[in-house]
C-alpha cells in the first residue's frame, strides 16, 4: 500500500465520500469535507501569525473534534496534544517547556490551562464545531493580537515536526520527544500495513487522543487507509458495547486495564458481540496477561494481536501478525516496522535467544530529544535506539520483553515518572525523604506507591500526603499506597534505590 510523508498527503487516501470520522449521536464527516477542514485550518492558523514548526498546544476532551484538530492542526503547525485532567502546575510545566505559541480548547472551556495561558502570554484558540458532521470545526482567536510576522506559512514538509509529545523520563524532567511528519505517516503505515487495514474497515477509538497510542494505531492508521474512525468521548466500560450496537466496528484498539473490563462484561452482551464480529482486536502500551488473551480471544471469537510501541518509535516497533500467521502469547511479535535487534551494554548486537537491551532504527524513530544532549548520548548506539526495555529474541524473531531497565512506573498503561511525584512530596513541610515506587498490581501492571521518612518530631497521615499531592499532579500519578519509615532501605553504594523496593517492603 502507498507511504505518505506528511499529514495532507495522508488524508488524502480516503474516497471523496468515504466516511472519515463518526461519533455517538453525531452526523459523519466524509473525507471530503476532513480534507477541506484541514486546507482550511492551514488558511486559520496563518492568519494568526502561526504556521509551520509553531507548537500549538491542544487541551481538548477525547472525540471527533479532537481527533479532527490533530489532523488539521498538525499540517500546518506542531500539534502538541496535553492530557485536559492536569493540573495548573503541570499545564504551567508543559506549555513552558513546549514554548507554545498557541492553546487550542473548547468553546466555554474551564480549563486550568487557559489562566496560564495568560500567565505565559500564549494566543488562545476556540475550537468551534461546524455543521459539516463530527470533527468539522473552525478556530476563533479569543484574544486577539496582532498576528505575527515570523512565521513560515503553508502546509508542513515532511522534515517538519508534527507531533511533540513528552516522555516520562527516569530523570526528573519528563523528556520531550518531537516526531516529524515523516516520523508519525510511517508509523500509521507500520501499523496499517500489519493489521491489513483497508477503506472497508471501521474502528472503534476508546483510547486518549493526548497519547501516541491513540494518536497513531487509533487516528492515523485507520486514516492512512481510506477507512473510518468512530470517535468516543473516551474509555467507558459501561457505555462500550452500546457504542460496539451504534459503531458496527471491525476492530478497536486499547490498553490491557481496559480490555480487561470489557471481557468482564462480553457475557452480559454475548448478543451484541455476535450481531457485530470483529475482525481482530489489538493491544498495545504495556504487557497482556495470557490468561486475558485466551478469555478475550473466546468471547468475541477473534485474535488478539498484542503490539510493543513507545512514544520515541511514534508508536509501534514490533506486533503479533494476524492469522494465518503465528501469534505467541506473551511475546510482543515480531519487528513491525522500524528493525529491531538485542544490544549488549557494550553496544554489540546479540544473537538470537540472548537476554540484552531492546534496540530499534528506521523511519518513524524520533531523531533525537530536544535539548537533551545527554539523554541522546544514553539514547544511541552506533545509529540505534535504545528503548531501555530488556529482552529476547527467539529464533524465528519473536521478541519477548522480560524487564524494564528503567525505573518507569506503567500504570495501566500511563507512564509516570517516579521522580516527578518524589519531588511534589518532598514539598510538604512534614516530609524528609521520599522515593517513589512501582508497586505489581494485578490489573493496572503496576501502582504507584510512595516510601516516606518524616521530619523528626513532626506527624502527617497517608490522606494528608495523598490530598497534598492531589492539588498538583494528575489523579493517576497520585500513590496509592504511602508508607511511613525510620529509613528507606539503600543499596550497597548508599544510593536509595526504586527497582525492587517493593518486594523488599513486602508488597
Amino acid at each position: 500500500m502507498q507511504r505518505f510523508s506528511t499529514l495532507v498527503e495522508l488524508l488524502a487516501a480516503g474516497a471523496d465520500d468515504a466516511i472519515a470520522f463518526e461519533a455517538p449521536g453525531a452526523t459523519p464527516l466524509t473525507y471530503r469535507d476532513l480534507r477541506a477542514n484541514q486546507q482550511e485550518t492551514i488558511k486559520s492558523l496563518n492568519s494568526f501569525g502561526i504556521g509551520r514548526q509553531d507548537r500549538v498546544a491542544i487541551v481538548l476532551p477525547n472525540g471527533p473534534d479532537m481527533a479532527s484538530a490533530f489532523v488539521c492542526i498538525g499540517a500546518a503547525a506542531t500539534a502538541a496534544p496535553l492530557n485536559p485532567a492536569y493540573r495548573a502546575d503541570e499545564f504551567e510545566f508543559y506549555l513552558s517547556d513546549l514554548h507554545a505559541k498557541a492553546l487550542v480548547v473548547e468553546k466555554g472551556s474551564t480549563s486550568a490551562a487557559l489562566a496560564i495561558a495568560e500567565k505565559l502570554r500564549i494566543q488562545v484558540l476556540e475550537l468551534i464545531p461546524a455543521e459539516k458532521g463530527a470533527g468539522a470545526f473552525t478556530l476563533a482567536q479569543v484574544n486577539p493580537q496582532a498576528a505575527s510576522t515570523t512565521f513560515i506559512p503553508g502546509p508542513a514538509a515532511p522534515g517538519d515536526i508534527g507531533l511533540i509529545l513528552h516522555t516520562s523520563g527516569t530523570t526528573s524532567r519528563p523528556k520531550i520527544v518531537p516526531l516529524s511528519n515523516i516520523n508519525i505517516c510511517a508509523s500509521a503505515c507500520n501499523v496499517r500495513d500489519n493489521l491489513q487495514l483497508t477503506a472497508g474497515d471501521r474502528g472503534l477509538n476508546i483510547m486518549p487522543l493526548f497519547h501516541i497510542h491513540g494518536l497513531i494505531a487509533g487516528l492515523l492508521a485507520p486514516l492512512s487507509a481510506g477507512s473510518s474512525i468512530f470517535c468516543t468521548p473516551g474509555f467507558n466500560a459501561l457505555k462500550f458495547f452500546g457504542w460496539m450496537s451504534e459503531a458496527k466496528p471491525t476492530w478497536y484498539t486499547a490498553v490491557p486495564t481496559m480490555h480487561q473490563t470489557i471481557v468482564a462484561r462480553a457475557a452480559q452482551n454475548h448478543e451484541v458481540i455476535a450481531a457485530n464480529p470483529l475482525r481482530f482486536i489489538r493491544s498495545s502500551s504495556s504487557s497482556m496477561p495470557p490468561q486475558v488473551i485466551s478469555e478475550l480471544e473466546a468471547a468475541f471469537n477473534t485474535p488478539l494481536i498484542e503490539a510493543y510501541g513507545m512514544t520515541e518509535a511514534a508508536h509501534q516497533m514490533a506486533s503479533n501478525p494476524l492469522p494465518p500467521a503465528r501469534r505467541i502469547p506473551g511475546s510482543v511479535g515480531i519487528a513491525a516496522g522500524p528493525e529491531v535487534a538485542i544490544m549488549d551494554v557494550d553496544g554489540n548486537l546479540l544473537e538470537r535467544g540472548l537476554t540484552g537491551e531492546i534496540v530499534i532504527r528506521g523511519p518513524n524513530v524520533t531523531a533525537g530529544y530536544e535539548s537533551n544532549p545527554k539523554a541522546n548520548a544514553e539514547a544511541y548506539t552506533k545509529g540505534w535506539f535504545r528503548t531501555g526495555d530488556q529482552g529476547v529474541m527467539d529464533a524465528d524473531g519473536y521478541l519477548s520483553i522480560t524487564g524494564r531497565l528503567k525505573e518507569i512506573i506503567s500504570r495501566g498503561g500511563e507512564k509516570i515518572s517516579p521522580r516527578e511525584v518524589d519531588e511534589i512530596l518532598m514539598d510538604h513541610p512534614a516530609v524528609q525523604q521520599v522515593v517513589t515506587f512501582g508497586i505489581p498490581h494485578e490489573k493496572l501492571g503496576e501502582e504507584v506507591g510512595a516510601a516516606v521518612v518524616l521530619r523528626e518530631g513532626v506527624t502527617a497521615t497517608e490522606k494528608e500526603l495523598r490530598e497534598f499531592a492531589a492539588i498538583r499532579l494528575a489523579d493517576f500519578k497520585i500513590p496509592r499506597k504511602i508508607l511511613f519509615l525510620e529509613e528507606i532501605p539503600k543499596g550497597a553504594t548508599g544510593k536509595l534505590q526504586r527497582i525492587g523496593l517493593a518486594a523488599k517492603l513486602g508488597l
